[in-house]
């Protein structure tokens, strides 16, 4: 299955999406958009282009695993996304995914505003990867 996967941010929302058979998540783009509405418009055409069958969504939980107002914006962007895409949603624990991404910039020798565009984007490849593995895991859709 085509899976989208989205790292949600006030500002630049990182897209990733995997092969139909869920073995490679590749980086698609970084949106910089602070409209969630029109976020979602640009997400569902790049639904449309990849042909997704699902997207995955980076939900960001506290350290202890509890939900701040983070967590909130976010599922209020699911309910425009699901509304925008009519494709299931999955919303995906995504703690660290940003620490990890810039842990792999810095082997890269990424910087500068390079680094800055491309963070977003490397940390959607880590929360499809993790959901993926999940998937794979316990055969779960």
């Amino acid at each position: 299955m085509v899976i989208l996967a989205v790292d949600y941010g006030d500002v630049r929302t990182g897209v990733a999406v995997c092969d139909k058979n869920e073995i490679l998540a590749s980086p698609v783009c970084v949106i910089s958009e602070r409209s969630p509405e029109t976020l979602a418009k640009k997400i569902a055409d790049l639904c449309a282009q990849y042909k997704a069958e699902s997207i995955v969504l980076g939900l960001p939980k506290n350290m202890d695993g509890s939900e701040g107002f983070r967590a909130d914006a976010v599922k209020s962007f699911a309910e425009i996304l699901k509304a925008e895409t009519s494709l299931p949603i999955v919303l995906r624990d995504e703690r660290l995914t940003t620490v990890s991404a810039h842990q792999f910039l810095n082997i890269t020798n990424t910087r500068g505003k390079k680094r800055k565009n491309t963070v977003d984007a490397v940390s959607a490849v880590l929360i499809l990867e993790d959901y993926i593995g999940f998937r794979h895991r316990d055969n779960k859709t």
